[in-house]
């Protein structure tokens, strides 16, 4: 793991956030909704979902509470606008809220010590945010954030990443060395994502 600061020496570098909104745009990045399909056409119900990077548009909280399938997702986003956006959502619609929870933090911060288990974890995002300003305060490296989702994974559960990000090589690299410190595999691609699941 990452060297992590001296926290005794008082505060030190602000926390890497993303000051922007991200609306539902499927010609530029469709990943959410493919996710929803895929989570449609392979009949999955009931599972626990970490997902890295909710937008503002919270597409895949909304459909899973909404399409009967009872799935529960646990969303992380870096920007304050979308996290609003979600307070807002759970306020006016708290039968979508009831089975979706965002918090809000720089993924390179996560502690699985806080994690509950999951089925799946999306890491669509991986290798877009990370930066010599995460480095100021000890982020992680994409690496450890994708070995802590797979820890975090129940047996058999899936890790999925996107293979339309301008970051991709980041994560193929990163899965490729994860495939060998700890069991997992390709399972399939399904539009523009990679499945991997847990094999041990």
């Amino acid at each position: 793991m990452t060297e992590r600061p001296d926290l005794t020496a008082g505060p030190g570098a602000k926390m890497h956030f993303w000051d922007a909104y991200w609306d539902l745009r499927t010609g530029e990045c469709p990943c959410d909704v493919h996710f929803v399909a895929w989570l449609k056409d392979r009949g999955i119900r009931d599972a626990s979902i970490f997902h890295f990077g909710t937008g503002g548009h919270h597409h895949v909280g909304i459909e899973t509470a909404r399409d009967g399938s009872n799935n529960a997702v646990l969303g992380i986003t870096a920007a304050p606008q979308e996290y609003d956006s979600y307070v807002k959502l759970a306020i006016e619609t708290p039968e979508v809220a009831r089975t979706y929870k965002v918090f809000f933090g720089d993924i390179y911060q996560l502690d699985p010590r806080l994690l509950p288990s999951f089925d799946i974890a999306t890491l669509f995002h991986l290798g877009e945010f990370r930066t010599e300003k995460n480095d100021a305060y000890g982020g992680l490296t994409d690496l450890e954030v994708a070995t802590i989702m797979f820890d975090q994974l129940k047996p058999g559960g899936r890790i999925l990443t996107y293979t339309g990000s301008y970051a991709f090589d980041v994560a193929e690299r990163d899965m490729a060395a994860l495939q060998k410190i700890r069991p997992i595999a390709l399972e399939e691609s399904y539009e523009k994502l990679l499945v991997f699941r847990r094999t041990d």
